[in-house]
């Protein structure tokens, strides 16, 4: 094929050389008997790959596949290692055909059939990885779109072209210029970083949390540590990878700390304030507290920004961790801290009154989250009212009193029983009404 493309642009005549030269390649393997051999080498490998697959497949997924109960690094060892079965195909057929190569070099001196094919294993074995194994949305983004083009352009032998094609290509903005192989690496290894510093973090984060010997506060700390530990690691890699100087940063520094003097004064101080809260543990995940404002609920959730609040009606308030540093704050748990309520209730005229607190006290101690400590259930007299004798009784819980939880509700039908059971009456208002004829008194 002798055309004349001269006067056709330069990628026309690029492309025109890249298929002459498949043309040329294509015809030599089609004529030779060693490429012939080649081919049939390549069938014969897969069948063999696949027969052997057939009946490998099923013992290691018996012999690897652990009890479900079962616990500890071995069977999670044994369980990741079920993961990679579908490669199992592509890897034997590979091995296989590094044999036939070795054989076809030392008969034919020649083995750039095989070799191709061997390309081609690897990126079926690409793609079964994308496609069955990696379940992570961004990981398999990645494979989609960077690793198998990359695969397809090894495969057909423009990998080392286009990495140089791009290494000239220059991207220029304003003084700075970059190749752009150096993005597409920037991206790559930036891609890659952040989702191994979150796996990171997750299981750090995960780690440190089933240490319950250690305070919640001081677990939220550490886990918190951690992630800036990560990312901060993950960052100065990335750097390193994209070429970018250290001593860059200290421009960089320079304008964060600009920025924190004018606009992120607000910012700064919420994470600042939420270093100490969890340096001091005053309020931590678990505890229930009210601002000063008036907003109250259990904190679901610390951020380096805010505390998260839950309300019991189900609605998240999201407060400034600065908030919890200026304002008072009340704290009802205190990581499990008992709480204290209140009964009042009357009694007639007619009672006994000093049989009243032995009764009430043993009616409220039956209640199975009412506590001896710090105090067990006092009576009070409270005082003489219009209709009866005032009383209150003051108890004892660890918990809030309300919610799933209502205590002062269920002391109430102790009392009650308690009291009918005694035939002691709780008074009613009552009001005597005298009626005088005119002229009469």
């Amino acid at each position: 094929m002798n055309w004349d493309l001269s006067a056709q642009p330069e990628i026309v005549q690029r492309l025109a050389g890249y298929a002459t030269q498949g043309w040329d390649v294509a015809k030599t393997w089609v004529l030779s008997p060693a490429a012939w051999s080649q081919f049939g080498l390549l069938v014969l490998a897969f069948l063999l790959a696949w027969l052997i697959t057939r009946r490998l497949r099923p013992y290691l997924t018996r012999v690897l596949t652990p009890a479900p109960d079962a616990r500890g690094f071995m069977p999670m060892l044994r369980r990741f290692a079920l993961i990679f079965l579908p490669l199992l195909l592509p890897l034997i057929a590979f091995a296989l055909t590094a044999v036939g190569e070795q054989v076809t070099r030392s008969i034919f001196g020649s083995g750039a059939v095989i070799a191709f094919g061997k390309r081609v294993i690897l990126f079926v074995a690409a793609r079964s990885l994308v496609r069955e194994i990696i379940e992570d949305p961004l990981l398999k983004v990645l494979g989609r779109f960077i690793l198998l083009p990359v695969m397809a352009l090894y495969v057909l032998g423009f990998l080392d072209t286009t990495i140089d094609t791009l290494n000239k290509t220059f991207i220029n903005l304003g003084n700075i210029s970059f190749s752009v192989m150096s993005l597409v690496r920037f991206v790559i290894a930036g891609s890659i970083l952040f989702w191994l510093g979150r796996w990171s973090n997750d299981q750090t984060g995960n780690y440190i949390e089933k240490q319950e010997e250690i305070r919640p506060a001081t677990r939220q700390l550490a886990v918190k540590a951690a992630e800036l530990a990560i990312f901060g690691v993950c960052f100065l890699l990335l750097m390193n990878i994209a070429g970018i100087p250290l001593s860059t940063l200290a421009v960089l520094s320079g304008a964060i700390g600009v920025g924190l003097g004018f606009g992120l004064q607000k910012i700064a101080s919420n994470y600042i304030s939420g270093v100490i809260l969890l340096l001091e543990g005053q309020a931590t995940v678990g505890d229930f507290v009210e601002l000063d404002n008036g907003m109250a609920g259990t904190i679901v959730k610390t951020t380096a920004r805010a505390m998260i609040l839950e309300t019991f009606d189900g609605r998240w308030i999201v407060v400034p961790n600065e908030d919890f540093i200026t304002t008072r704050v009340i704290n009802y748990s205190d990581q499990g801290s008992s709480n204290r309520f209140e009964v009042e209730f009357s009694v007639s005229y007619t009672t006994d009154i000093n049989t009243i607190p032995d009764i009430v006290a043993a009616a409220v101690r039956k209640h199975p989250a009412v506590l001896d400590k710090p105090e067990p259930p006092d009576v009070e007299l409270r005082g003489f009212g219009d209709s009866g004798i005032d009383f209150g009784v003051e108890f004892w819980v660890n918990g809030l009193d309300d919610g799933k939880n209502k205590y002062t509700s269920e002391v109430r039908f102790l009392i009650w029983n308690a009291l009918r059971d005694n035939g002691i009456e709780i008074p009613y208002p009552r009001r005597i009404i005298e009626m005088h004829e005119p002229g009469t008194t």
